[in-house]
This record gives C-alpha cells, sequence and structure tokens, in this order.
C-alpha cells in the first residue's frame, strides 16, 4: 500500500502544486486548508506523514499536532526564526522546511522522513512492462541492462511507471517534467523526449499515443 499524506496548506496554489508533485512519487494524498478540517479528517483516519502549513486561518500548525497520533510531521512555514524551530522539533516534528522551498528537496526530505519512520525499508521497485526501477538508487533496467537515461528522460520513465494504463495529457506530463527536474520544457521539445525513450526502452515498454487526449504507457 502506498504511504498516505496529509498535506494541511491554506494556499491553494501551494497545496495543489504539492498534491499533484507527491502523487505522481506513488503516495496517497488527502488536502485539507484549516485546523477544523485536518481535525475532522484525523480522526477517522491514520496518516504516515503531515505536512502541515504553520500558519492557518483558524490556528497553527502546532494545533493539527496533537490529533495526528502516529504521523511523521513536517511543518511549512514562511518564518524562519529559531524560536519556531526549537518549538517545532520540541512538539514532536521529523522536519521543517521554509517556503519558498525547491520541490526536488521537499520531495527528498519527504522520502528520508519516511524511510527513517519505516526503519529505513524502501518501497518496492516500480515497473513498466518489462523495465524495472530502481526509485532509491534513481537507475532503471531491463533484465540485468542498466538503460543510460538523462535526467529527463528518466523522469518521464517515472512519470509513465507511476501511472501505468492511464491516460495522460501533455500538460499533466510537462508540469511533472517541470517541477521535478526544476527545468522548462516546451512542449514541442516533450514530443523529442518521449520519442527518445521509446527508442531506449525498445519492445520492453510500449508507450501509446492516444490522439487528441496524450500518451498511455503499459
Amino acid at each position: 500500500m502506498p504511504s498516505t499524506i496529509l498535506i494541511v496548506e491554506d494556499d491553494a496554489i501551494i497545496a495543489s502544486g504539492l498534491s499533484y508533485a507527491l502523487e505522481q512519487e506513488g503516495y496517497a494524498v488527502t488536502r485539507c486548508a484549516s485546523v477544523r478540517n485536518a481535525r475532522r479528517i484525523a480522526i477517522g483516519a491514520r496518516f504516515d506523514l503531515a505536512l502541515l502549513d504553520m500558519q492557518l486561518p483558524d490556528g497553527t500548525g502546532f494545533d493539527v499536532c496533537e490529533t495526528l497520533k502516529g504521523a511523521a510531521i513536517i511543518f511549512l512555514t514562511v518564518v524562519d526564526d529559531e524560536g519556531n524551530i526549537v518549538k517545532a522539533f520540541e512538539s514532536g516534528a521529523d522536519d521543517y522546511i521554509t517556503k519558498p522551498f525547491r520541490l526536488r528537496e521537499l520531495l527528498a526530505r519527504v522520502k528520508r522522513t519516511l524511510n527513517a519512520r519505516n526503519g529505513g525499508q524502501l518501497p518496492p521497485a516500480l515497473t513498466l512492462g518489462g523495465v524495472s526501477i530502481d526509485a532509491a538508487a534513481g537507475k532503471a533496467y531491463i533484465g540485468d541492462a542498466m538503460l543510460d537515461l538523462t535526467a529527463l528522460e528518466y523522469r518521464l520513465l517515472l512519470v509513465f511507471a507511476s501511472n501505468k494504463g492511464r491516460i495522460l495529457q501533455r500538460s499533466q506530463i510537462l508540469q511533472s517534467i517541470w517541477d521535478a527536474a526544476g527545468s522548462f520544457v516546451e512542449d514541442n521539445t516533450l514530443t523529442v523526449y518521449i520519442k527518445r525513450l521509446r527508442v531506449k526502452l525498445g519492445a520492453a515498454a510500449n508507450i501509446e499515443t492516444v490522439r487528441g487526449m496524450g500518451y498511455r504507457a503499459e
């Protein structure tokens, strides 16, 4: 089962971007924008990790902590002072990230925190057709042969492997690559990267063009 993550963030743009990025990594994500809703949700659900905005419309992230039994906690905040950092860790936080943050760094911290809570156990490797992906090592294989992929080709492979059988719009793929790689990819360039990835995968995996809709990989 995927790790479950609760995002408590009142900025809709930040919350939406975080949710999308985490879901692309294979996590099950629940979002809310207030202390009240977070407490209500936490009563009937168990989460492996929570990303808590420090300043919320009806309170603070500290007000949510006591409801999240057993969850790892990462605070998100624009306030970068020693007092708040100390208070965060004294309240049981596992990590503390100051806005604005780099998405790749946040994803790495989420993964590290979950691994630490799970005794260092990593999730099983992803697969796509005859391709296996070791996400922890950032490598992909066909049989015993390691694929020679660029960073963006590898990211594309991760996106398709995390969404096997689903039709992905070009805009969804572009957003995922841009967020994770930290570089802008034009729409026309995406076609080139997918073509290159298809060549490298050969018959091991199929990336199908769904006309007028996007791509589907199996």
